[in-house]
């Protein structure tokens, strides 16, 4: 997602058509509760390995491969891409479907060498990348021979972590794909993914993939239930910088939509600045808000929950963290069934143990 302060990002040439959400189908949505069969979702992704069912996004023709992605353009290749060049949530989504990149780009580790939260299941020690955060070496990502680009999608139609200034030579070596990831829910997001990396070969069949959707159905009925509990916590995510708390904007983010759909309480910051993701505040004001529970930002351009506890004060003041009820956010975390269902496991128990403190 967008960091707190990141200014809108203007479109390039290249990218003139509006993302429009697909009109939605008896395939494609998950019900409100997140139980979708896995039926329902191989019919939609079909799971040929040649990308040549519509429902994939391919053709039809049986000649080739191609993919339309949610900027409204569409991906095409002579047969199926596995030269993959991925930012590194991404590539970690099509991990868990079983679709392995052959590189990533952005941060896939912290300051302190632990994998960052957006590498999700990757094994960080045996990635190859072209660059970390803001940095993407074209060299690198030639001689790779690349034969997809696979990215993100947060403000208008750019691919998240693409330097602006050198998108336009980095889309000239390969095609590329971008999922949306703001503005739409979670459910969408996910299903994005498992329909992309169906295209590229997956099997959604397979016992992992059927196994960690499984979890993430009960993780989803889970969270639902103890969003009830305890007479219905709020909830506030948040971001920590030297100079500012930033409190995020629940319907920009696909993670935060989906759990208020799923009924948790998450408080909605009253004045977010542009473009619209969190409503930054000094940290004389960090009691702004008084939630119940804080969902604290993990990414590395943040500050780590240990310096806030070490050098903040008023962070340590907040009532919810008193009472130790600050939860591990992974804003960012791979769009995958695998990927989320630790993450509302671990939001729902923080449901079911708090107290309302705010």
């Amino acid at each position: 997602m967008t960091a707190p302060d990141r200014a809108p990002i203007e479109l390039t040439n290249r990218q003139k058509v509006p993302w429009r959400p697909p009109a939605p189908s008896r395939r494609g949505l998950l019900a409100a509760g997140g139980a979708w069969t896995v039926g329902a979702l191989l019919t939609a992704c079909g799971g040929g390995s040649d990308g040549s069912d519509k429902g994939s996004g391919g053709d039809g023709s049986g000649g080739g491969w191609s993919f339309r992605d949610d900027r409204g353009e569409t991906a095409k290749a002579g047969s199926t891409p596995k030269r993959i060049v991925a930012y590194v949530a991404s590539a970690a989504a099509l991990h868990d479907y079983g679709v392995d990149c052959v590189a990533v780009y952005g941060p896939a580790r912290l300051k302190g060498g632990k994998p960052a939260p957006q590498a999700g299941n990757l094994d960080v020690d045996r990635l190859t990348s072209v660059g970390d955060i803001g940095q993407f070496s074209i060299e690198k990502y030639a001689a790779l021979r690349p034969q997809l680009l696979v990215s993100n999608v947060n403000v208008g139609q750019h691919l998240w972590q693409v330097p602006e200034q050198s998108e336009k030579k980095i889309l000239g070596f390969a095609p590329s794909v971008g999922i949306r990831t703001s503005d739409v829910t979670l459910v969408r997001a996910v299903e994005r993914y498992a329909e992309l990396a169906a295209s590229l070969g997956a099997d959604l069949r397979a016992k992992a993939v059927v196994d960690a959707k499984a979890r993430f159905e009960r993780a989803a009925d889970r969270l639902r239930r103890a969003a009830k509990a305890n007479g219905g916590l709020r909830v506030l995510a948040v971001a920590a910088q030297p100079d500012a708390l930033s409190a995020a904007v629940p319907g920009k983010l696909p993670d935060l939509r989906y759990y208020r759909e799923l009924g948790v309480r998450l408080i909605v910051p009253e004045r977010p600045g542009p473009p619209g993701y969190w409503e930054k505040h000094s940290w004389e004001n960090a009691d702004t808000y008084r939630p119940d529970i804080l969902f604290y930002d993990q990414r590395s351009i943040n500050m780590p929950l240990d310096e806030a506890v070490r050098s903040k004060p008023t962070w340590n003041d907040l009532p919810a963290v008193k009472a130790g009820q600050v939860v591990p956010w992974n804003n960012e975390a791979q769009f995958s069934y695998a990927g989320y269902a630790p993450l509302m496991e671990r939001l729902a128990e923080a449901l079911e143990k708090g107290k309302r403190v705010g």
